[in-house]
């Protein structure tokens, strides 16, 4: 088996979790390639062991994986996720952060759930992927979690409508709406007041971001369905955000149609953990608060 790794640099851990998953690989008979941007950190704080790695470009870090393994948080599964693309690559995500919904191991869960994919003893979960397209000819994003359309960097509200398969929906002004995905439900859209969808509900969130009426309110459509959001000539500014990682600033009027993307990102997770475990264990749900405040997750 054939591991490709990713991993956010600015957490002290990296280069440890790098070296405990290269210690399985001699112990499973693994093979493991990191990624051409991992090999800066090595280079300055271990420059030494930096030669016995092998680094690869993106293209081929997915051409020759089995699975990737992201070392960091959510972000960093997004980043894997938008990486493998069409490939459909399963990824296993570490958390090397604090919160993380999707991270499904932490660096000292990381044996026993390699011996569970080596032995074929785990489970892989479909996870929808969301399509934006500007305009009918426009550039493409992909996305996990959600599609953003706000007011970028402008402090005025915008003016949107939406459309679902071209039946009107709703119009109004604020900072702007989120297209999610289930999986991207306990993200942006969850802090903006949205609903919480398992992952395998196939549906998208329509989610306002601080709407200038009471009356808004998520709606959550069918997966296979279109939707246009229309933003309007009376916005000066707007912007459309894949992830919270690719962006592009639009030019009102614009149309953005987000649809299910053709594919979808295949999640690693223990056989022995629920998607309702982890929300219990992240959100504090059945414990005393006061008794867990403070105490890292």
């Amino acid at each position: 088996m054939k591991i490709g790794v990713i991993g956010n640099s600015s957490k002290d851990s990296l280069i440890e979790a790098i070296e405990a998953l290269y210690k399985l690989a001699s112990a499973y008979n693994l093979d493991v390639f990191l990624h051409s941007d991992l090999k800066k950190i090595f280079t300055q704080k271990r420059s030494d062991e930096a030669s016995r790695f092998q680094f690869l470009p993106s293209e081929e870090l997915v051409a020759e994986s089995d699975i990737m393994v992201a070392f960091g948080g959510d972000g960093t599964i997004l980043s894997a996720a938008r990486m493998v693309g069409r490939s459909e690559v399963p990824i296993l995500g570490v958390n090397l952060g604090k919160l993380g919904f999707m991270a499904e191991v932490s660096l000292t869960e990381i044996e026993p759930i390699i011996r569970d994919i080596v032995k074929g003893e785990h489970l892989l979960e479909d996870r929808l992927v969301l399509k934006s397209t500007l305009e009918k000819n426009g550039p493409e994003y992909y996305a996990l979690n959600d599609i953003v359309i706000d007011n970028g960097s402008s402090s005025r509200i915008i003016h949107i409508s939406v459309y679902v398969d071209d039946d009107y929906l709703v119009s109004y002004s604020g900072d702007g709406v989120i297209l999610a995905t289930p999986t991207g439900s306990t993200a942006y859209s969850l802090a903006a007041g949205g609903p919480i969808v398992a992952p395998a509900t196939n549906v998208i969130l329509v989610q306002p971001i601080s709407p200038h009426s009471l009356s808004a309110r998520t709606v959550i459509v069918p997966a296979e369905s279109t939707i246009r959001i229309v933003v309007e000539h009376l916005t000066n500014e707007a912007r459309v955000t894949a992830d919270g990682q690719l962006g592009k600033t639009l030019v009102p009027p614009t149309n953005i149609f987000v649809s299910k993307a053709n594919h979808v990102a295949k999640l690693i997770k223990r056989k022995d953990r629920s998607y309702y475990d982890v929300l219990r264990a992240k959100l504090f749900w059945g414990s005393d608060i006061r008794l867990v405040k403070g105490k890292k997750q």
